[in-house]
């Protein structure tokens, strides 16, 4: 609990840095305003052309703070991408009991319930969508009674959201087994976590337990699904140690390569590691739906698994990928003057380590680095 709460409080001062901004949209469907808290990312204003996912917060008064601290401190490590936050605010009396009417016999939508549905896929998302720079990654979450309710959103033919996170649902008629037969169905990327505790409240946990053991027969290959069952937990704590484990499973492939990734399935590959390089962030924008270049860091991690196995023919491959990714920078040159020099074309490597003297310094590699390599090849030659 000691270290939940040092999270909370890190999280915290970190997500200060992003734009955080009160707002309000007039419903048609509802026939007044509907009051929202948005939080768009520090670099918003930096990158005029980048697209950010987007995360959709039901009970966004008191869900609000502790998804944007979650996602700035897995930012701050770059372990989580920035990210659009828009909270729905549902603190007036019975709001939130009122936005999730639900008729009994059909387990569907009805009233106001009906209305608020209408709200969030034909005004809220269109205002947005224009309004905002939103990658097509789009996750809604919920808890209790609003992370039941959000699962309507699972029965239309073509949903609007990509991602659910649903915290201790207050399940409707049949949910149990609505929600797996929709996930089995889909033909696009589909995420959803879903989360208990042990302390939770019986009638809710019994369905909740239904649900899992109906997606546990699931052989979708286009699901990314998640049951967690929180130890030591109630109803209303286990909010907190179910956000970062929701976030963290949806954005697994935004991640760099770890330590163990490298040790388990990088360096043990007998060959292809640039391929690996790839692959990895061309599936991060397939199932993310948003590009990033490669990040230095993973550049480094392949330079040394080709180093560990001795791949030295890998080294042009790797230049060819670190020029498109970094044209301005000294990445590109230093991988060819690796190239040749592994290769034993040495005057070829002294060229470009040259060449890479009169460009941009990048993480590790700085001019005196490049004049170093180049004068000690020289020597080599000389001799």
């Amino acid at each position: 609990m000691k270290k939940l709460i040092l999270f909370l409080l890190l999280s915290t001062s970190i997500s200060g840095f992003a734009q955080k901004i009160k707002d309000s949209i007039l419903s048609r469907k509802m026939d007044r305003y509907r009051e929202l808290t948005i939080s768009l990312p520090p670099s918003y204003d930096r990158d005029s052309k980048k697209a950010y996912p987007l995360l959709v917060l039901l009970d966004g008064d008191y869900l609000f703070d502790a998804f944007q601290g979650a996602i700035s401190y897995g930012n701050y490590w770059d372990d989580l991408p920035e990210v659009i936050i828009v909270g729905i605010s549902q603190n007036k009396e019975n709001e939130r009991f009122d936005d999730c009417t639900m008729d009994e016999s059909t387990g569907l939508p009805e009233g106001k319930g009906s209305s608020f549905f209408e709200f969030i896929g034909g005004e809220l998302m269109p205002y947005i969508q224009t309004k905002y720079r939103v990658a097509p990654f789009k996750i809604i979450a919920g808890h209790d009674v609003t992370a039941g309710y959000m699962n309507l959103f699972l029965y239309k033919d073509t949903p609007i959201f990509n991602a659910y996170i649903s915290i201790s649902p207050e399940l409707s008629l049949d949910m149990e087994t609505r929600i797996p037969d929709r996930l089995a169905s889909f033909k696009q990327n589909i995420f959803y976590y879903v989360s208990s505790a042990d302390g939770d409240i019986k009638k809710m946990k019994e369905k909740i337990n239904a649900l899992d053991e109906n997606a546990k027969t699931i052989t979708n290959p286009n699901l990314n699904y998640k049951f967690d069952e929180i130890k030591g937990a109630s109803h209303y704590s286990l909010v907190l140690f179910s956000i970062p484990s929701a976030l963290y499973q949806f954005f697994a492939a935004y991640q760099p390569i770890s330590n163990t990734e490298f040790q388990e399935k990088i360096v043990t590959l007998p060959s292809g590691y640039v391929d690996y390089l790839t692959n990895k962030y061309a599936t991060m924008e397939k199932s993310l739906g948003f590009k990033m270049n490669i990040r230095y860091n993973d550049f480094k991690a392949i330079e040394a698994a080709i180093m560990r196995n001795k791949a030295y023919g890998e080294f042009e491959q790797l230049a060819q990928l670190s020029h498109k990714m970094y044209p301005k920078t000294m990445l590109g040159e230093y991988h060819m003057g690796m190239y040749y020099e592994k290769t034993g074309d040495i005057k070829k490597a002294v060229k470009a380590y040259q060449n890479a003297f009169n460009m941009e310094p990048i993480g590790s590699l700085n001019k005196e680095m490049m004049l170093g390599k180049a004068d000690e090849l020289r020597t080599q030659i000389k001799k």
